[in-house]
């Protein structure tokens, strides 16, 4: 168990200072010294890792997979309706409540939807976990609301956090 705690650690020193490199955008001993010295005071002081601290693999793989699926099939159906001889789109503004330990998620959750073509989150309430999409086809209305659910349980379940680790 000790072995397993020692090489999770080395590789989130050895990843942060890989970071740290891609940020100065060149590998120098400089930059990798000062990336593992920060690296290091990261690690050490746990800054960064509330509750349990662990990022879950596999329901970040499941997350980033379902981000880009989205991308992929967003962008031809807006590539599509844009092509196609309609008269135009029944566009929507609508409210979606994030559940209580997705607040916590609410940047990426944003992110995430917003960067999908049909879809823009024109506001957010962190304070009630609400929200505001903007839809280009409001047939998909349903099947949205659930889609922002499903990245919500995925983000809570790759990231945990103090209000998620109490609850499970």
């Amino acid at each position: 168990m000790k072995e397993q705690f020692a090489i999770r650690r080395l590789a989130t020193i050895a990843a942060l200072t890989l970071a740290w490199c891609g940020l100065w955008r060149t590998i120098s001993v400089a930059n990798v010294l000062s990336g593992l010295v920060l690296s290091f005071v990261v690690v050490a002081t746990g800054v960064g890792t509330p509750g349990r601290g662990a990022v879950r693999f596999w329901p970040l793989m499941q997350l980033l997979w379902l981000v880009l699926v989205d991308l992929v099939t967003s962008t031809a159906g807006v590539a599509r309706s844009i092509l196609a001889p309609t008269p135009g789109t029944e566009e929507a503004i609508i409210a979606v409540e994030l559940p209580q330990d997705a607040r916590q998620h609410l940047l990426l959750l944003t992110v995430a939807i917003t960067l999908t073509p049909g879809t823009a989150v024109v506001d957010a309430d962190p304070d009630t976990g609400t929200v505001y999409l903007h839809l280009l086809h409001t047939d998909r209305l349903d099947a949205t609301v659930a889609h922002v659910e499903q990245l919500a349980v995925l983000a809570c379940k790759a990231l945990p956090t103090r209000i998620a680790s109490v609850a499970l």
